[in-house]
């Protein structure tokens, strides 16, 4: 209706031999693309982010400010604000101070345990944008990088400004995750199966649309005592087979299989993975297409956990199908052993 559409650019090398150095460069490397089609604003956002934002707002007060830039913002504790953009703003919600991921973040006036911090989503005007781009890509000490160079040089120089991401009815602040890390990905899946979640995935006023499999509905099989195939407190996809298998507190993405007597508590099961008979899998990340071995024990022993996987600082457990390779060597190994020690009859 309104002359939308959407175009997919693969990266590209348009200077040289040389990938993407920043987020900045990012764009300055498809720079034509957007001046092809000579748009007065760019919105530039993050794709490791989770939220539901209506962009018309964040438009609008980036025009009635007479802006050249306009970052989203969101407050966050204290403790979590060195993994961002943190910033202070005056009365007209004008940045006077922005600081890429501080080692010592400031809190807000007002505040001991919050932060104001960047979401990543900025408002150019195309512009000023063109410019600042042409201009960072010539600096041989920049790290090319919106959060580092671009917003921090442009705030004694020109009008940079704030926008706080709230609901526009409530002004409570809006549902957002940044989910660039093991451990926020696991998190913000977690919060999906809790009773009433901060993101509703059921909501008919806004829904998600996103390419599927068309696949058939879950199913649980078995029911008897030890080999029952339930799910309780969790989200399990369509396709997934749950086959005399006990699932709490987990999400399975589509197609996954759980064999009898497996149990899985507070895991994240991405598409297509296989877990075996009698395995127990707790707080772990599952990568897609992952075949775990019969009897594989996860998240249980810290120790052996970081001997065959990637455990995160807060103690998730991630595996992916290079890291199973090894596992099912070491266990045929074992098991090699296990037969030559028993003697002949």
């Amino acid at each position: 209706e309104l002359g939308e559409f959407v175009e997919i650019v693969p990266a590209q090398q348009k200077i040289g031999e040389i990938w993407y150095r920043g987020t900045a460069d990012a764009v300055y490397q498809n720079l034509d693309i957007i001046e092809d089609y000579g748009p007065e604003f760019v919105l530039v956002l993050a794709g490791d982010h989770i939220y539901k934002m209506d962009y018309g707002p964040l438009l609008a007060f980036h025009v009635e400010n007479g802006a050249d830039i306009t970052v989203g913002v969101v407050q966050a504790p204290l403790c979590d604000a060195s993994g961002f953009g943190v910033m202070s703003v005056d009365d007209s919600d004008r940045i006077v101070k922005f600081t890429e991921k501080p080692a010592h973040p400031e809190p807000m006036p007002g505040s001991t345990d919050t932060a104001l911090v960047s979401m990543g989503i900025y408002v150019f005007r195309t512009g000023f944008l063109a410019e600042r781009l042409r201009e960072d890509c010539q600096n041989p000490e920049s790290a090319h990088d919106f959060g580092r160079n671009i917003i921090p040089g442009a705030i004694d120089n020109a009008r940079v400004f704030a926008y706080a991401f709230q609901n526009v009815e409530t002004q409570a602040q809006a549902y957002w995750r940044d989910v660039g890390t093991v451990d926020a990905f696991y998190a913000a899946n977690m919060e999906l199966v809790h009773v009433r979640p901060e993101l509703n995935l059921y909501d008919e006023d806004w829904p998600i649309w996103t390419y599927q499999e068309q696949v058939p509905s879950a199913k649980f099989v078995l029911d008897e005592e030890g080999r029952r195939g339930t799910a309780i407190n969790s989200m399990v996809a369509g396709g997934c087979i749950v086959s005399g298998a006990e699932i709490r507190e987990s999400l399975l993405f589509y197609g996954v299989t759980v064999e009898e007597r497996s149990q899985l508590y507070r895991a994240v099961v991405l598409p297509h993975v296989v877990i075996g008979r009698g395995c127990r899998v707790r707080n772990a990340v599952i990568d897609e297409g992952c075949v775990l071995p019969d009897g594989l024990v996860i998240g249980e022993d810290p120790g052996q956990d970081a001997r065959f996987f990637s455990v995160t600082e807060q103690g998730i457990v991630l595996v992916t199908a290079d890291m199973l390779t090894v596992v099912s060597a070491e266990m045929d190994t074992q098991a090699l052993r296990a037969d030559e020690t028993v003697s002949p009859a």
